[in-house]
């Protein structure tokens, strides 16, 4: 029987393509051991899955700003780094595949201390801080924009990102109904992340007059973004999150309102589904978001609103022009290289374990 060791973890878009690739791997007879943190999001998300055997641990932030543990946690890592080694040389694996984050950082220079092949995946159109350190250990990092395959060459190869299944189940009847909305009237999914993007809630709010006599809004809003005073109103549904409605709610959807995280991109995207893209601001994060939602825009695939120029009635505007004029956008979406990675990324796999 072969054996992989998954990895990765800080964030949701890190864990997600593991259960993707998951049923795949149990089918092909790999028996599966996933590397995590104890207390991390990738711990509540895969500890508890049939099929895979959870170990722990340690692990420090890497950070680019100014933090006392910045002094301490190198030395996390570098504990990490030797727990890791000591479980691959425990198991042995035929593999290690890492979808990123700081907890893939020990994980990843363990395979290599063992000499375990490592494939990592990099989501963004330019490596996170941790793949940069990983690729330096691994094989290949897959990626989800070709640009990102180009600038880590000769390792980097063009895959697209693991998507999971239930994605393309969704039932747009079951999706209306949950929402109560008409099926001879557009829908438009605002979604902006777990957390929610609180600017774009206000000004999609503020632009509901605008919208809802042509359009219904579907607004997943985040934890803690409810407006009550916009209960009951027609055409409106607000919820703070959906998991597993959520291929539900995309398939009623006609338009996408949404911040530009790699994941739900190529999610989109393989569900063929026009766009508006307001990425976050640099100030909020590394500026990947903008560099992805570039890239979308540059090959066709979205229309981009930079959150400066958000306002209500630019975001009315801009939404009104999609409804009228995404034909375009769904052609661009249908001739695109295919989004789904998983299959690819399930050949590299198998091939760097021939090497």
């Amino acid at each position: 029987m072969k054996r992989i060791v998954l990895t990765g973890g800080g964030s949701a878009g890190h864990v997600t393509p593991h259960l993707a690739l998951l049923p795949h791997l149990l089918k092909a007879g790999y028996e599966v051991h996933y590397i995590g943190t104890e207390n991390g999001i990738e711990h509540g998300m895969i500890a508890q899955l049939d099929g895979v055997t959870y170990h722990a641990v340690k692990s420090g932030k890497l950070r680019r700003y100014f933090d006392w543990k910045n002094f301490t946690d190198p030395f996390r890592v570098i504990a990490g780094a030797f727990q890791s080694a000591h479980l691959m040389r425990k198991l042995k694996p035929d593999v290690c595949f890492s979808k990123g984050g700081f907890v893939s950082v020990p994980v990843v220079i363990g395979a290599w201390l063992n000499h375990v092949p490592t494939l990592c995946h990099e989501s963004d159109l330019t490596p996170g801080l941790a793949n940069k350190i990983c690729s330096k250990f691994a094989q290949k990092i897959a990626t989800t924009f070709p640009e990102c395959a180009e600038a880590l060459a000769p390792k980097g190869v063009f895959t697209g990102t693991p998507l999971r299944p239930e994605l393309f189940s969704g039932s747009r009847e079951k999706g209306l109904q949950m929402a109560h909305f008409t099926a001879d009237k557009p829908v438009l999914l605002m979604m902006g992340g777990s957390l929610g993007a609180q600017s774009v809630n206000e000004a999609l709010r503020a632009a509901l007059p605008r919208l809802l006599p042509v359009m219904q809004v579907f607004h997943l809003c985040g934890k803690g973004n409810i407006d009550e005073s916009l209960n009951g109103l027609a055409g409106y549904y607000q919820v703070e999150f959906l998991s597993k409605e959520l291929p539900d709610a995309m398939a009623a959807a006609d338009l996408i309102l949404s911040r530009a995280g790699a994941n739900a991109l190529c999610e989109f995207q393989a569900l063929g589904k026009p766009m508006l893209l307001i990425p976050y601001p640099k100030g909020a994060s590394r500026g990947d978001q903008i560099l992805n939602a570039a890239s979308y825009e540059k090959r066709g695939l979205a229309r981009v609103m930079a959150q400066e120029n958000m306002t209500s009635d630019s975001l009315a505007d801009a939404l009104l022009d999609l409804l009228k004029n995404g034909n375009s956008l769904r052609q661009a979406l249908h001739d695109a290289p295919p989004a789904d990675g998983t299959q690819a990324v399930l050949r590299l796999i198998e091939e760097i374990q021939k090497k």
